[in-house]
């Protein structure tokens, strides 16, 4: 992993990280130690949570502003992906109705109409209009959901390494020594 994440060199020469490169250039952005990893897995992990766009981004600038390590950081907003995204949002959006008290108990909606409307709503509207008017209908449960997601799982990540590191400095054992 640490072969992978710390070819600076080459993501520097890249054209358009350019007017970043100077921000980039400093050597606590890209040591592996337990502190910096730590808060870059944190970094990551909440605006992998929060955001849906823009991730990646919002990342590295909070990772050079923390002084953390830029590739885990960026690494770790990969927590949402295709694979993922659907189940996360819908998590959020239980916790979120469940914090603002508008959990319906569990009770199923009626499939046949929810299939209906959604096939109705995308002959209308395409693909992408249907989909951000269902993300905007999920509206503040959805929103507080994945802020809690995302504060929750960085303070989970960060504990995680912390408590998981394991130094490479050999230990003592001769008594006396």
């Amino acid at each position: 992993m640490k072969h992978w994440l710390n070819r600076r060199d080459e993501l520097l020469c890249q054209r358009w990280l350019a007017p970043l490169a100077r921000h980039l250039r400093d050597d606590r952005l890209w040591h592996m130690e337990r502190m910096s990893v730590a808060r870059a897995v944190a970094v990551g992990l909440f605006f992998g949570l929060l955001l849906p766009v823009a991730q990646v981004l919002l990342a590295v600038a909070c990772a050079v502003w923390l002084r953390c390590h830029v590739g885990v950081a960026a690494a770790a907003t990969l927590v949402t992906n295709p694979f993922t995204f659907a189940p996360v949002y819908w998590l959020a959006h239980h916790v979120g109705s469940v914090l603002l008290g508008r959990f319906n108990g569990g009770a199923a909606p009626d499939a046949g109409l929810l299939w209906d409307q959604a096939q109705a709503t995308l002959a209308a509207q395409g693909l992408l209009s249907a989909t951000l008017q269902m993300l905007q209908g999920m509206g503040a449960p959805l929103a507080l959901g994945l802020a809690v997601l995302a504060v929750g799982g960085a303070l989970l990540g960060y504990a995680l390494v912390w408590l998981l590191w394991r130094s490479k400095r050999p230990q003592d054992t001769a008594l006396g020594a």
